[in-house]
């Protein structure tokens, strides 16, 4: 069961998160990610234990605790979604559009003056000019 680590200081070690999660059974591999430019920490990493009742054990204990100053969180990594294939790579996606319902139109607003008691009806080409309407 592969285990994702969120929240690690920048000092940890895939050493130290191995020791750590050997307390629970066998570590299958250690993955801390880093960044490419400067070799630091990302600050997660994954870890990959054979048995998934050890998982779940080390999993439920090691959630919440603290290493090297930071509250560590530990989850059941999802898996990534497949990648596409070269097939599907080359064929076009298809696209599907709804036909937007026709517009209306406004035959008079009712604009409400400062005292609620007055309304008004006004003629929209009053307040929007020769507006073009959308032809059927």
């Amino acid at each position: 069961m592969k285990l994702l680590v969120r929240n690690l200081a920048v000092a940890t070690t895939e050493e130290k998160l191995i020791s750590l999660f050997s307390e629970y059974g066998k570590v299958q591999s250690c993955n801390l990610v880093k960044d490419s430019k400067t070799g630091k920490s990302k600050g997660f990493g994954f870890i990959e234990m054979p048995k998934p009742g050890e998982a779940k054990a080390a999993m439920k204990n090691l959630n919440g605790f603290k290493l090297a100053g930071n509250l560590i969180r530990v989850k059941k990594a999802e898996s990534k979604a497949p990648q596409a294939t070269q097939e599907s790579e080359q064929k076009p996606a298809s696209v599907q559009f709804k036909q937007a319902p026709k517009k209306q139109t406004v035959e008079a607003l009712i604009v409400k003056d400062i005292t609620p008691s007055e309304e008004k009806t006004v003629n929209p080409e009053d307040i929007w000019g020769d507006v073009k309407q959308p032809e059927d």
